[in-house]
This record gives structure tokens, C-alpha cells and sequence, in this order.
């Protein structure tokens, strides 16, 4: 079942609607409010689309979650924020742009930086599938891997073979 509170300004999480449909409930779309905490646990999509989450935002362990779309946030640091994701979401379909973190064309980010961001998160999430709007394919996995390392801390920086 999908449950959508998108455009509802919110400022927390209405759980108590929320909790009366925790059985049937597989997509959360929680986008375009004013939102910076972390919504319900048993989910397989999970959209925080354009709210005020940060790179330091913090997930309980949602093994369930297949899909996060966090994108138009403001996440910007890079490593903070992917060390939460791997962490609490072992195989995922990841999309963040629009993000300071996440530079492309359309935020001012050179094609040389969206190749780095995209090694970077594929190297840190073995399990990832897709990022933003592109699946990840075995050779970029190959690369990514060769260029970096996965890192155990988030308050070690990007670690270059």
C-alpha cells in the first residue's frame, strides 16, 4: 500500500496515521515538507524527497528499504552521509541529486565530478543496484573498487588506493 503526505508542510512525521496502516504499508512518500527525522521502520521505499535532511541524518537499520530517494535535501558531505546509507540499508536503489554531495550538470557539478561522486557511492554500497536514475553496471563496480577502498569511519575522509 502507498501512503503519501507530499505537500503537507509537515514538520514531524504523522505516526500516528502512519502506525494504523504498519502491516500493508511498502511505499512512504514523504516528500516537499519541512522534514529533518527519520520515518518508520518496516518499508521497502522510503521517498524524503525536498526536506531539510542533512549528511549527519541518522536511520534506524531498515533492511526492508529497497528504494531511498532523498533527492533536493541538503546533504553535502559526501562520505557522512554514504557510511549512514551502507550502514542501514544493505542493498539499495539510491537517489540523491540535486544535493550539494551529488554534483551534475544540473547543480553546477563538472562531468568529471559526477564520474568521482558516482565511483565514490558505488565503491562505499556493494549492494547498491541503481543510483539516481542509472543502473550500476558490473565494469563501473570494477572501477569504482579499483579507485577506492571502502572506508570503515565516517570521520576518515575519502581514502584513494
Amino acid at each position: 500500500q502507498w501512503l503519501s503526505f507530499a505537500y503537507q508542510g509537515l514538520t514531524e512525521i504523522p505516526y500516528e496515521t502512519i502506525l494504523t496502516q504498519t502491516d500493508t504499508l511498502e511505499v512512504l512518500d514523504l516528500s516537499y515538507n519541512l522534514l529533518d527525522e527519520y520515518p518508520l521502520r518496516k518499508l521497502s521505499t522510503l521517498i524524503l524527497d525536498c526536506n531539510s535532511y542533512t549528511s549527519h541524518v541518522k536511520f534506524p537499520f531498515m533492511p526492508s528499504v529497497t528504494t531511498l530517494c532523498i533527492n533536493k535535501n541538503k546533504i553535502n558531505n559526501l562520505p557522512v552521509f554514504v557510511e549512514e546509507v551502507r550502514k542501514k540499508f544493505p542493498g539499495i536503489i539510491l537517489s540523491m541529486m540535486n544535493n550539494e554531495a551529488a554534483p551534475s550538470y544540473f547543480n553546477g557539478g563538472s562531468l568529471t565530478q559526477y564520474i568521482d561522486y558516482r565511483q565514490y557511492v558505488i565503491s562505499q554500497i556493494p549492494g547498491l543496484e541503481i543510483l539516481d536514475d542509472t543502473e550500476v553496471m558490473e565494469k563501473e563496480r570494477l572501477q569504482a573498487r579499483k579507485t577506492y577502498r571502502l572506508h570503515q569511519s565516517s570521520h576518515s575522509g575519502r581514502k584513494r588506493k
